[in-house]
């Protein structure tokens, strides 16, 4: 068995996976996250913030005594859409490798496949589209997971639309969006969500425009989704075992957006199943989820706790482990010490 420590710093949150795994499987695995707001600023500025990147660095820091504690033999350390938008990425890239750490900023396409590889461990065998709504991007991978665990890909794609993105482009200009402002939002998901979706076709089965490799299940993981569970559900304290699997439908889902449109930013932190620190942002998921819902003709979604984290996790083991790996890249390592 391996013992390693993963490190994502997205776009909103900052996330600390120490996993145990064996045989390609994750056999143990403990999170733990921050909502840092890496990409704060990030859209209109096109830079990383001095706050925003001191934020990362405190938290990252604090992650890699942990995982030396836990026992894990290395670490690997990922960023993703905050740091491939911003100019001055390679600043925190370095404040990173100071710490110790071997920082990559992965791809959209990386991001995805090991997303999908995390979260298709729940549905082996059969054909499912993957979304993986973030702070700055969503990535869609359609395919299925062979009982051997060998991935089977026809499609993979990042596109630009996340809860921070929509926010700052759409929904922060008063403390009540406008009609006009989710209709903006909407608008620039369906537009950027549209050429995927008909690109891979990604249409639901049974639906306009299906085809007879459509996928049969939508499966979305990120804070968003898993934030719309646990508000669905009143969930304080948060309880991911009551999140990860759960079904949510497209009326509910709309429901949920209604719902967080009416309530300022203050307000919405005191619904219960939201981190605070995610209000800000929320509406912004909400209306991405919506979106690519509607897109793609699912009328259910299952929200996943199992995302890159999971992914990264058994392509860093193999990494260590010499063996080959599940995806077509391979994490830089560090040894704890």
């Amino acid at each position: 068995m391996t013992r390693v420590a993963c490190i994502d710093i997205g776009t909103v949150t900052a996330r600390l996976a120490v996993a145990d795994v064996e045989g390609g499987r994750v056999v143990r695995l403990s999170k733990r996250s921050e909502i840092c707001n890496l990409g704060e600023g990030v859209d209109a500025a096109g830079r990383l913030s001095e706050a925003a990147m001191g934020r990362v660095l405190a938290c990252v820091r604090a992650y890699a005594g942990m995982a030396r504690e836990a026992g894990a033999q290395a670490a690997c350390c990922t960023l993703t859409s905050a740091a491939r938008d911003a100019e001055n990425s390679g600043v925190i890239e370095g404040e990173l490798r100071a710490l110790g750490l071997s920082p990559e900023t992965i791809p959209g396409q990386v991001e995805g496949t090991l997303t999908f590889l995390g979260v298709a461990q729940d549905f082996p065998g059969r054909r499912i589209l993957v979304a993986d709504n973030g702070g700055g991007s969503t990535e869609l991978a359609l395919g299925s997971l062979g009982e051997d665990g060998a991935l089977d890909l026809d499609f993979v794609r990042s596109v630009d639309v996340g809860c921070r993105r929509l926010t700052e482009k759409f929904l922060s200009a008063a403390p009540l969006p406008s009609p006009d402002d989710l209709a903006r939002a909407h608008a620039f998901a369906a537009d950027a969500f549209a050429p995927a979706v008909a690109a891979g076709r990604l249409r639901a089965a049974g639906t306009d425009g299906a085809s007879d490799a459509s996928p049969e299940a939508l499966v979305v993981c990120g804070g968003t989704v898993t934030s719309l569970v646990a508000i669905d559900a009143r969930l304080e304290p948060y309880d991911p075992a009551r999140v990860h699997l759960a079904h949510l439908s497209r009326g509910r889902v709309a429901e949920l957006e209604a719902l967080l449109a009416g309530l300022t930013a203050e307000e919405r932190a005191q619904l219960p199943g939201l981190q605070p620190k995610r209000a800000p942002v929320m509406l912004g998921g909400a209306v991405a989820v919506s979106e690519l819902m509607a897109q793609t003709g699912f009328p259910e979604l299952q929200a996943s706790e199992s995302d890159l984290l999971f992914g990264l996790a058994i392509t860093a083991a193999a990494t260590l482990e010499g063996a080959p790996s599940p995806v077509s890249w391979r994490p830089e390592m560090r040894p704890l010490r």
